[in-house]
Protein backbone atom coordinates (compact mmCIF):
# COMPACT_ATOMS: atom_id res chain seq x y z
CA UNK A 1 0.00 0.00 0.00
CA UNK A 2 1.11 3.36 -0.43
CA UNK A 3 1.32 5.78 2.26
CA UNK A 4 -0.74 8.91 1.74
CA UNK A 5 -0.07 12.37 3.23
CA UNK A 6 -2.55 15.54 3.84
CA UNK A 7 -4.93 16.92 5.74
CA UNK A 8 -7.51 14.75 7.12
CA UNK A 9 -11.36 16.48 6.85
CA UNK A 10 -11.10 17.05 10.60
CA UNK A 11 -8.38 18.75 10.83
CA UNK A 12 -9.15 21.10 7.76
CA UNK A 13 -12.84 21.65 9.66
CA UNK A 14 -10.95 22.76 12.69
CA UNK A 15 -8.58 25.16 10.92
CA UNK A 16 -11.70 26.59 9.24
CA UNK A 17 -13.33 27.17 12.65
CA UNK A 18 -10.13 28.83 14.37
CA UNK A 19 -9.77 30.91 11.49
CA UNK A 20 -13.53 31.87 11.51
CA UNK A 21 -13.80 32.80 14.96
CA UNK A 22 -10.64 35.04 14.70
CA UNK A 23 -11.89 36.62 11.92
CA UNK A 24 -14.85 37.27 13.50
CA UNK A 25 -13.19 39.09 16.83
CA UNK A 26 -10.71 41.29 14.82
CA UNK A 27 -13.50 42.18 11.97
CA UNK A 28 -15.25 44.68 14.07
CA UNK A 29 -12.57 46.13 15.37
CA UNK A 30 -10.80 47.04 11.77
CA UNK A 31 -14.50 48.26 10.84
CA UNK A 32 -14.55 50.60 13.76
CA UNK A 33 -11.47 52.81 12.69
CA UNK A 34 -13.74 54.71 10.45
CA UNK A 35 -15.79 55.96 13.49
CA UNK A 36 -12.39 56.51 15.52
CA UNK A 37 -11.25 58.92 12.78
CA UNK A 38 -14.15 61.08 12.77
CA UNK A 39 -14.23 60.93 16.51
CA UNK A 40 -10.16 62.17 16.47
CA UNK A 41 -11.43 65.13 13.76
CA UNK A 42 -14.21 66.10 16.66
CA UNK A 43 -11.67 66.09 19.28
CA UNK A 44 -8.68 68.35 17.43
CA UNK A 45 -11.97 69.96 16.16
CA UNK A 46 -12.84 71.14 19.94
CA UNK A 47 -9.00 71.98 20.52
CA UNK A 48 -9.18 74.28 18.01
CA UNK A 49 -12.16 76.15 18.77
CA UNK A 50 -11.00 76.44 22.21
CA UNK A 51 -7.55 77.84 21.29
CA UNK A 52 -9.30 79.94 19.19
CA UNK A 53 -11.35 81.52 21.69
CA UNK A 54 -8.39 82.50 24.15
CA UNK A 55 -6.54 83.95 21.11
CA UNK A 56 -9.50 85.69 20.28
CA UNK A 57 -10.44 86.62 24.12
CA UNK A 58 -6.80 87.67 24.19
CA UNK A 59 -6.63 89.91 21.39
CA UNK A 60 -9.81 91.68 21.80
CA UNK A 61 -9.38 92.67 25.20
CA UNK A 62 -5.80 94.33 24.39
CA UNK A 63 -7.47 95.43 21.48
CA UNK A 64 -11.17 97.00 22.94
CA UNK A 65 -11.90 100.82 22.39
CA UNK A 66 -8.80 101.37 20.36
CA UNK A 67 -10.32 102.16 16.94
CA UNK A 68 -9.31 100.86 13.87
CA UNK A 69 -6.89 97.74 14.04
CA UNK A 70 -5.91 95.96 11.19
CA UNK A 71 -8.98 96.92 9.06
CA UNK A 72 -11.33 95.92 11.60
CA UNK A 73 -13.14 97.97 14.66
CA UNK A 74 -13.70 96.75 17.90
CA UNK A 75 -15.77 99.09 20.33
CA UNK A 76 -15.22 99.41 24.26
CA UNK A 77 -18.04 97.13 24.62
CA UNK A 78 -16.52 94.21 22.87
CA UNK A 79 -19.31 93.23 20.17
CA UNK A 80 -17.92 94.30 16.70
CA UNK A 81 -15.65 92.64 14.77
CA UNK A 82 -11.90 91.97 15.53
CA UNK A 83 -8.52 91.88 13.46
CA UNK A 84 -6.62 88.88 14.58
CA UNK A 85 -3.23 87.35 12.60
CA UNK A 86 -4.83 84.15 11.84
CA UNK A 87 -2.90 81.26 10.26
CA UNK A 88 -4.43 80.75 6.66
CA UNK A 89 -4.66 84.64 6.20
CA UNK A 90 -2.68 85.64 2.56
CA UNK A 91 0.08 87.95 3.02
CA UNK A 92 -0.40 88.37 6.55
CA UNK A 93 -3.42 89.94 6.47
CA UNK A 94 -5.48 89.75 9.34
CA UNK A 95 -9.18 88.22 9.42
CA UNK A 96 -12.18 90.77 10.93
CA UNK A 97 -13.42 87.93 13.50
CA UNK A 98 -16.70 88.56 14.50
CA UNK A 99 -17.26 88.51 18.41
CA UNK A 100 -19.63 89.05 21.53
CA UNK A 101 -18.78 90.56 24.31
CA UNK A 102 -14.96 89.51 23.71
CA UNK A 103 -15.16 86.10 22.34
CA UNK A 104 -15.62 84.60 19.07
CA UNK A 105 -19.81 84.88 18.17
CA UNK A 106 -21.31 81.44 17.29
CA UNK A 107 -21.64 82.20 13.63
CA UNK A 108 -19.46 81.20 10.31
CA UNK A 109 -17.62 84.82 11.20
CA UNK A 110 -17.06 83.93 14.32
CA UNK A 111 -16.10 80.78 16.01
CA UNK A 112 -15.73 78.74 12.33
CA UNK A 113 -13.60 81.37 11.17
CA UNK A 114 -11.57 81.85 13.73
CA UNK A 115 -11.06 77.89 14.29
CA UNK A 116 -10.82 76.58 10.86
CA UNK A 117 -8.19 77.18 8.18
CA UNK A 118 -9.97 77.13 4.66
CA UNK A 119 -9.15 78.30 1.48
CA UNK A 120 -11.13 81.27 0.18
CA UNK A 121 -11.05 83.82 -2.27
CA UNK A 122 -10.02 86.92 -0.68
CA UNK A 123 -8.14 86.42 3.02
CA UNK A 124 -10.50 87.79 5.31
CA UNK A 125 -13.92 86.21 3.89
CA UNK A 126 -16.05 83.87 5.66
CA UNK A 127 -15.93 80.61 5.56
CA UNK A 128 -18.62 79.07 3.02
CA UNK A 129 -21.05 76.45 3.77
CA UNK A 130 -19.94 75.15 0.25
CA UNK A 131 -16.28 74.85 1.98
CA UNK A 132 -16.79 73.76 4.95
CA UNK A 133 -18.76 70.72 2.98
CA UNK A 134 -15.44 70.30 1.23
CA UNK A 135 -13.48 70.00 4.49
CA UNK A 136 -15.73 67.98 5.80
CA UNK A 137 -17.52 70.05 8.13
CA UNK A 138 -20.76 72.34 8.68
CA UNK A 139 -22.10 74.68 11.20
CA UNK A 140 -25.71 75.01 12.26
CA UNK A 141 -26.72 77.62 15.12
CA UNK A 142 -28.48 75.13 16.79
CA UNK A 143 -25.43 72.38 16.67
CA UNK A 144 -21.93 74.24 16.30
CA UNK A 145 -19.84 72.83 13.94
CA UNK A 146 -20.61 69.39 12.88
CA UNK A 147 -17.97 66.57 11.01
CA UNK A 148 -19.27 64.27 8.32
CA UNK A 149 -20.90 61.10 9.82
CA UNK A 150 -20.90 57.20 8.88
CA UNK A 151 -23.79 57.88 6.39
CA UNK A 152 -22.20 60.94 4.71
CA UNK A 153 -24.26 63.67 6.20
CA UNK A 154 -24.10 65.91 9.11
CA UNK A 155 -25.95 65.67 12.42
CA UNK A 156 -26.26 67.21 15.51
CA UNK A 157 -24.57 64.11 16.98
CA UNK A 158 -21.55 64.40 15.55
CA UNK A 159 -20.28 67.75 16.69
CA UNK A 160 -18.90 70.04 18.70
CA UNK A 161 -21.35 72.38 20.03
CA UNK A 162 -20.81 76.21 20.88
CA UNK A 163 -22.78 78.54 22.87
CA UNK A 164 -21.62 81.98 22.88
CA UNK A 165 -20.74 83.82 25.51
CA UNK A 166 -23.46 86.22 27.22
CA UNK A 167 -22.38 89.37 28.59
CA UNK A 168 -19.88 88.80 31.76
CA UNK A 169 -19.67 85.21 30.47
CA UNK A 170 -17.88 82.62 29.12
CA UNK A 171 -18.30 80.80 25.69
CA UNK A 172 -18.94 76.99 26.15
CA UNK A 173 -17.17 74.83 23.98
CA UNK A 174 -18.57 71.18 24.18
CA UNK A 175 -18.77 68.85 25.14
CA UNK A 176 -18.51 66.43 21.98
CA UNK A 177 -21.19 64.45 21.15
CA UNK A 178 -19.60 61.16 18.92
CA UNK A 179 -22.36 59.13 19.84
CA UNK A 180 -23.98 59.54 15.82
CA UNK A 181 -20.05 59.61 14.26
Amino acid sequence: MKKQSGFTLIELVVVIVILGILAATAFPRFINLQRDARVAKLRALEGAMQSAVAMVHGTALARAGQGTVNGCLLPAAGTAVLGVAMEGSSAGTPRCIAVTAFYPSDSLAGIAKASLTLPTAAADSTPTVAELTAQGYSWSAAAGMMVQNAAGGYTATCAVPYTAAAVGGVPIVGPVDFSGC
